[in-house]
């Protein structure tokens, strides 16, 4: 058995912010519900189009192999670029816009907004790009970049590069306030509400898991002899003619659920060791070989708490590249499992603790996150420090009452599908079917899921 090593899945790619009546309202079934309570205790809802790393905008379908922005043709276009320097001097069609990663960080910026600060993905030309890594005495080839996706729109491309072993960029992107910030620390200060920021922290997370399966796949796990990429670095293939075996993106797959006790009201809650105080969360585990996603549901479920689970309702999935580097990313795939033994045995292996938590008491702990203030202090963390000023500051500090006082509990935030989770079943009672239908009357929305 392995306990998951990353459980603060994320989630939340939204659009919209909407305060509702006591009116029951149908989400198509795409959406995701998102309810808390304010300061009056009115129920709000963000309608979430998608979770956190999904719906990357750059990436919904990939081109024909004749089209321009296919990755084969851009990576024709590239190596043309790359060997003509005249070109690099005019205008290119299409444009290339290159996302540098250092030790797993996205290059970033931040402007200053009306209420918050809002960072943005740090793109860099193709010129810029060579000048730079030159000056580092390091020459640009097309087999260090990574195609991401393009706006066929706007006439671009885009490409991702790790420079992590170039450490001359860093003053030298930091005099143009740039800076590399941790994934996390962006996930955190994105604004789910902000479309436009919620597609870059896809588009981010995307290009960090491929970059780090590159750096895990350098050799063959079959003969041992180097690979190469292929398909403007979408795959990989053995360069012994003998081999040739072909090596694709990993994505490792994980369950994460909320078991529910039907007949108490209650929802069972773990915390490990690693979380930070007071944060509680579901129970997830890696899907073995083999293995149904259900049958891995009830088996994590049986080793790490000694509950057994009937049923297993699927809810939403969302990838999670920000996981460890040895796994490049993580698809969380979010189920709702109903007990049908109650007693909990914890296997101190894996979890600190297990217990049973009532509907009211989980609803109290959606109500005391402050996760808008904690948004905010992330927020301006990345302005500081591509500013050159970092704080060494504590998010975890910011999920406080609104007294001032701790919290007796909390649980991830809104870009995590363990809070989508959560949140789901506090505000709706989720039948057997899949069909959620709302038994709070002081919320205010019903999905079908």
């Amino acid at each position: 058995m392995r306990a998951m090593l990353t459980l603060l899945s994320s989630s939340s790619s939204s659009s919209s912010l909407v305060l509702f009546s006591k009116k029951l309202f149908l989400l198509p079934k795409p959406s995701l519900t998102l309810s808390f309570f304010s300061r009056n205790t009115t129920t709000m809802s963000i309608n979430l189009q998608s979770h956190a790393f999904a719906g990357n905008p750059i990436r919904s379908k990939t081109p024909k192999s004749t089209d321009p922005f296919s990755p084969n043709s851009a990576l024709d276009s590239l190596k043309t670029q790359l060997l003509d320097n005249t070109l690099l001097q005019q205008p290119p069609s299409p444009d290339f816009k290159v996302l540098p990663f250092r030790k797993g960080r996205p290059l970033a910026s931040s402007i200053p907004g009306e209420m918050t600060p809002s960072w943005h993905l740090g793109w860099i030309s193709l010129p810029d790009c060579r000048n730079f890594l030159e000056k580092s005495g390091v020459q640009l080839s097309e087999d260090s970049l990574v195609y991401l996706g393009s706006r066929s729109e706007d006439d671009v491309v885009y490409w991702a590069i790790d420079v992590s072993s170039e450490a001359g960029l860093v003053p030298e992107l930091g005099s143009k306030q740039f800076c590399f910030v941790e994934l996390r620390t962006l996930m955190v200060a994105t604004d789910w509400a902000d479309e436009r920021a919620m597609g870059e922290l896809a588009i981010a997370g995307n290009a960090r898991a491929l970059l780090e399966w590159h750096n895990l796949s350098r050799f063959c796990g079959v003969c041992g002899a180097k690979t190469v990429p292929m398909e403007a670095g979408r795959r990989k293939q053995c360069s012994n003619v003998l081999c040739n075996k072909r090596i694709y993106p990993r994505v490792d797959p994980v369950v994460i659920m909320l078991v529910i006790d039907r007949e108490n009201d209650r929802a069972l809650l773990s915390r490990q060791s690693r979380f930070v105080p007071r944060m509680w969360s579901c129970l997830a585990g890696f899907i073995e070989p083999g293995e149904s996603l259900e049958e891995a549901v009830r088996r994590e479920t049986w080793e790490e708490t000694g509950i057994e689970v009937g049923d297993v309702i699927y809810h939403s999935s969302q990838p999670w590249p920000v996981g460890p580097s040895s796994m490049p990313c993580q698809l969380m795939v979010g189920f709702f499992a109903y007990a049908k033994s109650l007693e909990i045995n914890v296997d101190k292996e894996e979890l600190e603790d297990a217990q049973w938590h009532s509907r009211e008491d989980v609803k109290r702990a959606l109500t005391f996150a402050e996760y808008k203030k904690a948004q905010r202090t992330a927020a301006e963390k990345v302005e500081q420090m591509c500013k050159g000023v970092e704080k060494g500051q504590s998010l975890a500090a910011d999920f406080n009452v609104e007294s001032g006082e701790l919290a007796t509990m909390f649980i991830p935030g809104p870009f995590a599908i363990a809070h989508h989770l959560i949140s789901s079943w506090v505000h709706q009672d989720v039948a057997p079917n899949g069909v959620q239908v709302r038994t709070d009357q002081s919320s205010s929305s019903i999905s079908n899921l």
